[in-house]
């Protein structure tokens, strides 16, 4: 047997044995929250957990989660019955896999540089800024700006398709296999 390695892989591997494979959460309609200050987690936990019929802020989300920790995010929407799972990915900018997710046809986290990152952090830590938005069949729903003037836009018109990707999540249901 001759062996390569494969250079790509899909943004959601083909799921093994009895492992559900989705979409999980087609029907959920997600009402756009404007973030206030640079909350987007928070933001967008609270957006994802209001499609459950919850009445949260994202002040409740502030108290619970590090916004540099995915594991808290999928914590924090245990209660609501979901889960986060991590997507393939690399630092490929958003327009390289747009279509691929679009096709998957299900609630994503898609996270990405603001600008292009160092390669190494500055005196504090830090790589350089970062955001978070919420896709949804195909729509993107970003919490930094007003829903009428580009908060929420089909997929492909997204205008910061160009951003390089820090982390792709999907949301799966409570107790998933691949969950975080």
């Amino acid at each position: 047997m001759v062996w390569k390695p494969n250079a790509s892989a899909p943004l959601w591997d083909s799921p093994a044995g009895d492992e559900p494979q989705g979409p999980f959460f087609p029907e959920v309609e997600i009402e756009h929250i404007k973030q206030i200050g640079p909350s987007c987690v928070a933001t967008t936990l609270a957006m994802i957990a209001r499609t459950t019929g919850a009445d949260v802020n994202p002040d409740e989300f502030k108290g619970i989660t590090n916004s540099q920790s995915p594991h808290s995010w999928s914590n924090a929407l245990k209660p609501y019955g979901m889960q986060l799972a991590y997507c393939n990915h690399d630092l490929r900018r958003i327009e390289h896999y747009i279509d691929e997710l679009v096709e998957l046809n299900d609630l994503f986290f898609l996270s990405f540089y603001s600008v292009n990152p160092p390669s190494d952090p500055d005196g504090n830590g830090k790589l350089c800024t970062a955001h978070i938005v919420t896709m949804h069949n195909g729509t993107i729903y970003d919490t930094a700006k007003h829903s009428g003037s580009g908060g929420v836009v089909l997929a492909n018109e997204y205008e910061r398709l160009e951003r390089q990707t820090k982390r792709i999540f999907r949301v799966v249901p409570l107790g998933h296999p691949r969950c975080v």
